[in-house]
């Protein structure tokens, strides 16, 4: 099994051009699945093997969506193996996956972006620091995007960011001026003092000389966040968020936002469209006079 795991694995990486992060999800999934069937051979995995993982996972406390992910990599895989003729049926083919309820994504206000970014830098990691930050609310991107992006995808003279999103597909972002302004100083004035002599072409350089790391931004948010007084909890893709959510407010068209945000069916955007509605709900309480009730 374990051969056949990992000829799948290449097979999704390769021709299916799938990311790093969901290549080592789809491993890690049909690895947990391999060790509880202990290695079973491939073509003698029955339903009932798939239905025993599942109440196996539940009775440990995963989420359904954890859930619904794994059923979909053992799945995906059981395919895989029908298309090479490995086997004649596929185990999965009557599972159905558990039904996800839709929550709504995590925002920050704009008053709470004006807060995070209400630091003016002195030094080299402070300057990165406020540029990661900028640019990440600024342009809607992903952690990951973050990270990986190279000075070349940088267009400090039109204003625009270059990135490679989910299944490496390529998007351009137009940048705010502001945001420009503190990555160009970044660049050209502070970032090659943080590089200690290694070469990287890597926009974000962490304190040992080489590309920041996803859980290195995530340290530095939750700090500066502390630092200026934000209490909330919120994650990196807080900012991805907020930044649909406030140019939907805003006025900007949800198919616009669709691309920014590089998602390939504009369904995907649309639960921006419930934060926006549930905030003119609120406004029109606490604003509208014939919503004002004497007692």
């Amino acid at each position: 099994m374990k051969d056949d795991i990992n000829e799948y694995i290449n097979y999704v990486y390769i021709e299916k051009k799938l990311s790093d992060n969901t290549k080592s999800s789809y491993l890690s999934d049909l690895i947990s699945f391999a060790e509880y069937i202990n290695y079973k051979p491939c073509n003698s995995i029955t339903h009932n093997d798939i239905i025993s993982y599942i109440n196996h996972l539940s009775d440990k406390d995963n989420k359904d969506k954890t859930i619904a992910r794994k059923i979909v990599s053992i799945r995906t895989f059981f395919d895989y193996l029908m298309i090479k003729k490995k086997i004649k049926s596929n185990p999965c083919e009557r599972i159905s996956s558990p039904k996800i309820s839709k929550k709504l994504p995590n925002t920050l206000n704009e008053e709470e972006i004006n807060k995070l970014l209400d630091f003016k830098p002195n030094d080299a990691k402070q300057y990165r620091n406020k540029a990661m930050i900028e640019l990440m609310y600024a342009c809607g991107l992903r952690v990951s995007e973050l990270v990986n992006l190279e000075i070349n995808d940088v267009n400090l003279k039109d204003n625009y960011v270059r990135v490679f999103g989910k299944g490496k597909k390529e998007r351009i972002v137009p940048m705010a001026s502001v945001t420009t302004s503190i990555l160009d100083e970044y660049i050209n004035v502070y970032r090659s003092s943080l590089l200690k002599g290694y070469l990287t072409d890597k926009v974000f350089i962490s304190s040992y000389g080489k590309g920041i790391t996803r859980q290195g931004f995530f340290k530095i948010l939750k700090s500066i966040a502390k630092e200026n007084g934000i209490k909330k909890d919120f994650s990196p893709h807080t900012l991805r968020h907020s930044f649909a959510t406030h140019l939907l407010e805003h006025g900007a068209d949800l198919r616009s936002i669709s691309e920014m945000l590089g998602h390939e069916n504009i369904k995907t955007t649309q639960i921006y469209t419930h934060l926006s509605n549930n905030k003119k709900r609120k406004d029109y309480e606490e604003y509208h006079p014939r919503n004002k009730r004497e007692n």
